[in-house]
């Protein structure tokens, strides 16, 4: 059994696309009369890190010492985002863009339903990237474990530049990827897809045998370590050299799934940063899971939960 202090000596950099999820709930007593849909008065709000942020903010509450590395907007919603890095002491390395706005998820939720979610993101500038991937490089040393968040925003371009200069360095390198094409992240320690993202790439299977040749066909292709395919309620399932392991979900009620995938690769980071190996990482990565899914929105495990 680890301890709750277990983490605390590893060191990870995460890079990403980072947003600011923003919640207003609210009543929802009558329809409105323009058009058939509720009227939500609201009654408060709530602003959390969210897309490589939340992974960031996941990795710090397992109690490791973590670096966030993206690009922002220069507006409000960025300093909200710095303010909130700071009381979780997380190193905050943001690239601000006056040229865009930072990426916001703005969710209506009534009755403990999401009504609503409206989205505000525009691509970076090539120059801010460029002078990303420069403050990546020169990071570099200063951690052991490198988390790359794509959400598909325009923060990743130069991925396999960063897998690349990562490995050369030694670094074991965690991709949570996105689109249907893998071979950007080409040399990565482990990819963490979940399986519509695995099935766009893979095609479709018609049983577990033909799942793990294809598994193991993507993962040899892309010279991974390993693979781990996170299957919701089917639970997830690591593909290495050595072995297939399966663990089934534990979730007894699933309430929300939004950023359970930070929260797996998040687990999976600081548990091989705190010396644990791939199988043992994944065990307690799909228990975070577990527990993160029974909360509302882009929500945290503490190590007293995972560990208790």
């Amino acid at each position: 059994m680890m301890s709750p202090d277990a983490c605390a000596g590893s060191r990870i950099l995460v890079v990403g696309d980072i947003m600011l999820d923003r919640y207003w709930f609210g009543e929802v007593s009558r329809i409105s009369p323009e058009a058939p849909v509720p009227i939500v008065r609201i009654e408060r709000r709530e602003e959390r890190l969210g897309g490589a942020a939340n992974v960031a903010r996941n990795a710090a509450m397992l109690g490791a010492q973590v670096g966030l590395l993206g690009v922002v907007g220069a507006d409000e919603a960025a300093d909200t985002i710095a303010r909130q890095l700071d009381e979780l002491k997380i190193g905050r390395f943001l690239n601000r863009d006056p040229a865009i706005s930072t990426i916001i998820k703005l969710r209506v939720i009534g009755r403990q339903q999401q009504l609503l979610r409206i989205d505000f993101e525009e691509a970076p500038t090539d120059i801010v990237l460029r002078d990303k991937l420069t403050q990546y490089n020169a990071l570099l040393p200063q951690y052991d474990i490198i988390v790359l968040s794509d959400y598909a925003k325009g923060s990743l371009v130069n991925v396999a530049d960063m897998i690349a200069s990562a490995t050369r360095l030694g670094k074991r390198t965690l991709v949570d990827p996105k689109g249907d094409d893998f071979s950007r992240y080409a040399g990565a320690t482990l990819l963490t897809p979940n399986k519509s993202e695995f099935k766009r790439v893979v095609g479709s299977w018609r049983d577990e045998a033909e799942l793990t040749t294809k598994a193991q066909q993507l993962r040899q292709t892309l010279r991974l370590e390993a693979l781990l395919l996170t299957r919701s309620e089917e639970g997830m399932t690591l593909y290495t050299d050595a072995e297939v392991l399966h663990t089934p979900a534990m979730a007894r009620e699933v309430f929300d799934v939004s950023g359970a995938g930070d929260t797996v690769i998040a687990t999976m980071a600081a548990m091989l940063g705190a010396g644990k190996s791939l199988p043992e990482a994944a065990v307690l990565a799909n228990k975070a899971g577990s527990i993160v899914v029974g909360k509302l929105g882009t929500a945290t495990v503490t190590s007293e939960e995972l560990f208790g």
